[in-house]
């Protein structure tokens, strides 16, 4: 249980469909704002902090324009009144590509 006020990391982020559907609906919201086409690939991790409602801060794998990038968003939750809020979406970096080297 997360503390009041306090940021706690969310157990198994990266395989719920809960956060799944929050980093979605961050990606959405985001490309509808900056009229951008960044599509989510997956998330990476998810912390969450109680304040009114939950504050989620998903870190994000997408693409843009065909290339892997990460970014951060915080979506801000009241389950009870079914209300959602993208607070923040910003680009953290590229995700690097591995080239392997054979022999």
């Amino acid at each position: 249980m997360a503390t009041v006020g306090g940021i706690s990391p969310v157990e198994g982020s990266e395989n719920s469909a809960k956060i799944d559907n929050l980093a979605r609906f961050a990606v959405d919201e985001h490309n509808k704002k900056e009229n951008t086409l960044v599509q989510f690939v997956k998330v990476v991790s998810a912390k969450e902090q109680v304040v009114s409602g939950i504050l989620y801060y998903i870190t994000l794998e997408a693409t843009d324009n065909g290339k892997k990038k990460l970014y951060e968003a915080k979506v801000w939750e009241k389950s009870w009144l079914d209300f959602k809020e993208l607070q923040e979406f910003k680009f953290l970096g590229d995700v690097p590509s591995y080239h392997h080297t054979c022999c």
